[in-house]
């Protein structure tokens, strides 16, 4: 069995729009009440997995959820009389920022040796606490090789979880034995944290890791208020490698003790304030990274083309190329659509380290299933959204026809 990484980007929904739903998520409040574009936002997200193909890597997807969700509409009693951003909520497309589908722990690093997942409960939006039950019907088929895989249910409740954007993975390979870092945040804040420690030390127990090997560490609250509701706003890792902010972490120097304690050959990257403030980190989404191992062996950085219009930011990307560290390359691309939202190019992919061949291979990207799925988004998909289009029947009928069309021609019909 060869295991790999591979990458399962969410395709932007039909119904994405800007309702400015998430709080603490500065670009989403910024950008509350705009026009979105769903079929740009889509092919935009297309354009990134085909770059990642590109450049030799495996890439996957995870579908649009149903929306509208009638069921939510019904279970809250929303009307005409509702307020509009509780009505949007069941028009949510953002289960297209796959980082938030689940938390991941790959074969090497589980006691039975099969990958699990366990879905996020996404407890502190509504708009987004809705999602789990159909985003583990989508992994179940994805996943369904028993031998291989493990789903498990979202933990209870009363515990946040946001997945695998407060989650990160330490190893030699992406095949090796890992060590996983689970980062929290605590509750107090001017934003809410979203990720609970139980809810972390609860997935790591499902998951049947070995505690010598997790790393539990408090997210620096000065970080969630300053708008990096997600530790990927702030961190990111890629085998022995972590590129993060110096304000990251509560216990910055301790993070890394903890870290390296649990695995020695840790390499820290990290970017100093006086560099790139901490304010400046979050709304160039430096952070919110792809951070890969190309086939050469050589890490590449995925970063959305915003950090090229900061000067500090593209400067100081330019000097790490310079000092021959283990980030080789920096690579833009436009995900504006996304970006106005608040998800950048790592919210927006799933890491799952397993054998291709052991996923279903409908998930699976190759450039003819691009070309199908560019296809019906470019036909199915609304051009724009506005505010006053949430909620009414044309609109309803046209994403619920373009999200049916794009399951037909991927053989999914089965989510539909």
């Amino acid at each position: 069995m060869t295991l790999t990484e591979i990458n399962f980007d969410g395709i932007v929904g039909p119904s994405h729009n800007y309702a400015g739903l998430s709080l603490g998520n500065i670009a989403s409040a910024n950008h509350g009440g705009d026009p979105s574009y769903p079929r740009a936002a889509a092919l935009q997200g297309i354009a990134k997995m085909r770059g990642n193909m590109e450049r030799g890597l495996a890439q996957g997807f995870l579908l649009p959820l149903p929306r509208p969700n009638f069921a939510l509409l019904n279970e809250l009693a929303i009307d005409d009389t509702a307020p509009a951003q509780l009505r949007a909520a069941a028009w949510s497309a953002s289960s297209m920022w796959t980082a938030n589908a689940a938390t991941v722990s790959p074969a090497p690093d589980t006691a039975d040796g099969r990958c699990h997942f366990t879905p996020a409960n996404l407890v502190t939006m509504v708009h987004r606490a809705q999602e789990w039950r159909d985003t583990k019907a989508q992994l179940a088929i994805a996943f369904a090789d028993p031998d291989h895989f493990k789903v498990h249910d979202a933990v209870t409740p009363s515990f946040g979880d946001e997945g695998a954007a407060n989650h990160m993975r330490l190893c030699e390979g992406h095949g090796s034995a890992g060590v996983e870092v689970f980062v929290y945040g605590r509750p107090g804040g001017r934003f809410p944290a979203r990720q609970h420690e139980q809810a972390s030390r609860a997935v790591a127990r499902l998951h049947r890791l070995d505690a010598d090997r997790c790393v539990f560490v408090e997210q620096n609250p000065e970080a969630i208020a300053a708008g990096a509701f997600h530790n990927d706003v702030v961190a990111v890792a890629n085998e022995r490698v972590l590129f993060t902010h110096a304000r990251a972490f509560v216990d910055q120097a301790g993070a890394y003790d903890a870290m390296r304690r649990a695995f020695p050959a840790l390499e820290v990257v990290e970017v100093p304030e006086d560099a790139i403030s901490l304010a400046e980190a979050i709304r160039s989404y430096l952070f919110n990274a792809q951070l890969l191992t190309l086939p050469s062996g050589e890490m590449a950085l995925v970063v959305p083309s915003e950090c090229q219009e900061s000067a500090a930011v593209w400067n100081w990307c330019q000097s790490m190329l310079a000092s021959n560290g283990p980030i080789r390359h920096v690579v833009p691309v436009d995900v504006r659509q996304s970006m106005a939202n608040g998800g950048g190019p790592a919210c927006l992919r799933l890491r799952v380290v397993a054998d291709p061949a052991t996923v279903d291979a409908r998930f699976l990207l190759d450039e003819a299933k691009a070309d199908r799925i560019e296809a019906v988004i470019g036909t199915m998909w609304p051009e724009q959204i506005d505010p006053a289009d949430i909620g009414t029947d044309t609109l309803a009928k046209i994403v619920i026809e373009a999200r049916e069309a794009l399951l037909a021609v991927l053989s999914l019909d089965s989510l539909a």
